[in-house]
């Protein structure tokens, strides 16, 4: 079940609120014209973030092409809904058969791959291992004379085999599929009927209104065999399917696995079979703009090919290397081999951002019901430039991920991360709200089950780019930004604080608890499905099956949300400061801190002084198991099912659970350095008994009555009990503060934090290490790497643990 619960768990909506006003969801006008649209899907009433002035011109343009389909082992495309696009495919040996690969998967067994290197711009390496076969992609931008908007582009495919792991029976050479589709519908024309790249290195050409007329070449030195097949469809999320049947029939009906050489009528899909012996190295470039008079194709061709491209790509590599030393400053705080581990973690990070479009669909029902698939309405039409998790599991926008990202990503660039933040901030509809998962265009949705899909206008998710915007505040406050970025960066703010208002009084209002000060998770179970899971889940904390209150309901007070809150008011005043803005009475951000961080309401609605420590509250038993039941189903069929068993009535009590979420006041750093408070929290996570291990902190304590337990018969544990590297970050950086803090256990926090630090670089460079890949998780006991992978979303903050750069506050 590796990977596949949290496809799911990411996914599912329930909540316990009531239906909303119908009026809600659809408005009609008061004249009986025109309905509106429905309020949910209403966008936020201000200027776009991305029509700054910043966002235009050369820095759009700039980025207009790039890997964007991190879905793809590899994928091309540009910043733009109907995009030409290109992709690679081959085929690979696995169990004696042959498979295309095209789509990552965890499925394809790959030993290895990943941008070990990429600049988030114009330049990556990536690596991938698979039985023996050994591919190496690079790809290049490049923009000079001549050239159409967004430039030109190049992709360098080198075939190696390892021959201790590779059977001559599969075969003496390989074979890569390349090919182009145009999302637009434009046809694609065959450079020529017999493909000679001894004649010619022609392969297509077409034309677009954005790039001008292109050409597609490919070059080799290498002896290489070519052929072709056009195909037209509007479907572009299953052309491996397309190749697959176009390879069975060729081979059906001639005894060749090869493409057909021929054409469907106006083609809008060409791909291109390249045949050659072990080992050969290909490169195929995009000339863009080659209607204008000064486009010079063939000099172009040559300077993105062969030598030229090798001397371009070499460049580039020694730049990306010289910038993660200026960025990280990792060769004076670790060792080499944690430094590679490092550039990969950035590498496949920023290669692992992706550009979508498309409607997210939003479920009118406030519960979920998995056996029929609930009403719902589409939001407006938009796009996401975003970094992804995962790019086999999760290649598309989360909410809360996305805050760590960017405290990795604004740190390398700045533009780029608030391009991101900006695009996110600009999916926010009128109240506040922005849908926590995005599942924009056909190739995201094809992953994920239909009944996933719908997001939940009641739910929130972590405000986690809080976290990167409190850093980006504190960096501009000490000058580390040139004039340019000092500019841009207040500008951007100047622009996006009326939405990241609109989004902090949503989140305080609409979480709100019974009490004042306090807050609770909309979305937990309390319908009939809470009868088949011993605790029901918080998918909208992003802890997802973390242990909260046995029974759901208003009465809850979750620790970390009122802490995610307080984070949001901390970052709103910081910047309502930094751009002299008036203070609101009913917007008091000054105020929120201030009541939020006050020790006396947080621990009286929080806190055990028997134990000392800060915890959940709500309508509580310990006394729940699962028990197998026969149960009827419509048909009066009988099914055996586990249901949860209730052996004690609730009571509004302390959860008295034991891990990540006690210690958010800690990660906050709003405990006092001098305070008893704090040694009780230093003493519960350096004790080996509950949560330390030679490899991290573990989610949730040994002795927990959920640890490491199945939530129900399908549903693995998730975060009760693994090491996950975001909250292992967070705790690391309140360490670090609590090391610089004078105080009683200043001592005490400086050793911890050391251990801590080297527990989990080591841990996860030595996963790397006999893996080849970064985690989502990592095993408590042993240390090794868990669930999704390559997991370059929030596990790529290891290289922040590296360079010992933390999140500001």
């Amino acid at each position: 079940m590796i990977g596949t619960e949290r496809t799911t768990a990411r996914s599912r909506l329930r909540s316990s609120s009531p239906e909303p006003d119908a009026d809600s969801l659809h408005e009609s006008s008061d004249r009986g014209t025109e309905p509106r649209l429905p309020r949910v899907a209403t966008p936020f009433p201000a200027p776009k973030i991305m029509d700054l002035p910043q966002f235009q011109g050369e820095h759009k343009e700039s980025l207009y092409w790039g890997t964007y389909r991190p879905h793809l082992y590899l994928g091309i495309r540009a910043r733009t809904p109907q995009s030409l696009m290109a992709g690679l495919m081959w085929i690979g040996v696995k169990d004696g058969s042959n498979h295309l690969r095209h789509v990552c998967r965890h499925e394809d067994e790959l030993s290895a791959y990943g941008w070990i290197k990429h600049n988030g711009r114009d330049y990556g390496h990536q690596v991938l291992v698979d039985h023996g076969l050994i591919l190496t992609t690079e790809f290049l931008k490049s923009n000079g004379d001549g050239s159409g908007y967004g430039g030109d582009w190049a992709v360098r495919i080198d075939v190696q085999i390892d021959k201790s792991k590779w059977n001559e029976e599969f075969g003496k050479g390989g074979q890569l599929f390349f090919y182009l589709a145009d999302e637009g519908g434009n046809v694609l024309d065959v450079g020529r009927e017999k493909l000679n790249i001894r004649e010619s290195s022609l392969l297509a050409s077409g034309s677009r209104t954005d790039i001008g007329d292109w050409q597609l070449h490919l070059k080799s030195t290498d002896d290489l065999k070519l052929h072709y097949s056009g195909f037209h469809t509007p479907h572009f999320h299953n052309l491996s399917d397309l190749v697959e049947e176009k390879l069975a029939s060729q081979t059906r009906n001639h005894a060749q696995m090869q493409l057909s050489d021929s054409s469907d009528d106006s083609p809008n899909v060409l791909v291109f079979q390249i045949v050659g012996g072990f080992p050969f190295t290909t490169d195929i470039a995009l000339i863009s703009g080659t209607d204008s008079d000064n486009s010079s194709v063939e000099d172009r061709v040559n300077s993105l090919t062969g030598a030229s491209l090798s001397n371009e790509l070499k460049y580039k590599e020694q730049a990306f290397d010289e910038k993660i030393e200026k960025t990280f400053n990792l060769a004076e705080k670790v060792d080499s081999e944690s430094i590679s581990v490092g550039k990969a973690a950035v590498g496949n990070l920023l290669g692992g951002i992706g550009y979508f479009y498309g409607q997210s669909k939003i479920a009118q029902s406030r519960t979920l019901n998995h056996r029929e698939h609930d009403a719902y309405i589409s939001y407006w039409p938009a796009e996401l430039y975003t970094a992804v998790p995962c790019r086999p599991i999760f290649p598309r926008g989360f909410l809360w991920d996305e805050g760590f990202h960017q405290l990795v990503i604004w740190r390398w660039d700045i533009h780029i991360s608030l391009d991101i933040i900006g695009h996110w901030l600009d999916l926010m509809n009128i109240d506040g709200w922005i849908p926590r998962e995005q599942i924009l265009g056909a190739e995201a949705l094809s992953k994920i089950p239909e009944e996933y899909v719908p997001q939940h206008p009641t739910n929130a998710n972590p405000p986690t780019l809080f976290l990167a915007l409190s850093g980006i505040v504190n960096s501009l406050k000490n000058n580390e930004f040139n004039a340019m970025e000092r500019s841009e960066i207040s500008l951007f703010l100047e622009c996006a604080f009326s939405r990241l208002e609109a989004w902090f009084q949503w989140l305080n209002k609409t979480q709100s608890g019974e009490q004042m000060s306090s807050y609770y998770w909309r979305g937990r179970d309390n319908g009939t499905t809470v009868e088949l899971n011993l605790n029901p889940q918080t998918l909208s904390s992003g802890l997802d099956d973390y242990p909260r209150a046995s029974h759901p309901s208003s009465d809850e007070r979750h620790l970390d949300l009122r802490c995610w809150v307080l984070l949001a008011a901390q970052c709103m005043h910081s910047i309502e400061g930094l751009l002299n803005k008036g203070t609101e009475p009913e917007k008091n951000y000054g105020s929120t801190v201030k009541l939020l961080s006050d020790q006396e309401s947080l621990n009286k609605m929080h806190f055990d002084d028997a134990y000392g420590a800060y915890f959940d509250f709500g309508n509580h038993t310990e006394k729940v198991r699962l028990e197998w039941k026969e149960l009827k189903a419509e048909n009066n069929h009988v099914t055996r099912q586990l249901v949860r068993e209730v052996l004690e009535s609730p009571v509004l009590r302390l959860v008295p659970h034991i891990g990540y979420v006690n210690f958010f006041p800690f990660m906050g750093k709003i405990i006092p350095s001098g305070s008893w408070i704090l040694e009780k929290q230093l003493e519960l996570i350096s004790n080996r008994s509950l949560l330390w291990s030679d490899y991290g902190l573990r989610s949730l304590a040994t002795t927990s009555s959920l640890y490491m337990k199945y939530n129900n018969e399908h549903d693995a544990p998730y975060w009760r009990g693994s090491i996950w590297i975001n909250m292992n970050y967070r705790v690391l950086s309140a360490l670090h503060h609590y090391s610089e803090e004078n105080g009683p256990y200043q001592d005490r926090a400086k050793a911890m934090y050391k251990e801590l630090r080297s527990n989990l670089i080591r841990n996860i460079v030595r996963n790397y290490r006999q893996t080849g890949f970064l985690w989502e998780q990592y095993d408590q006991i042993n240390g090794n790497g868990k669930g999704a992978h390559p997991f370059t979303g929030w596990t790529s903050l290891a290289v922040l643990i590296m360079a010992e750069a933390y999140d500001t506050i």
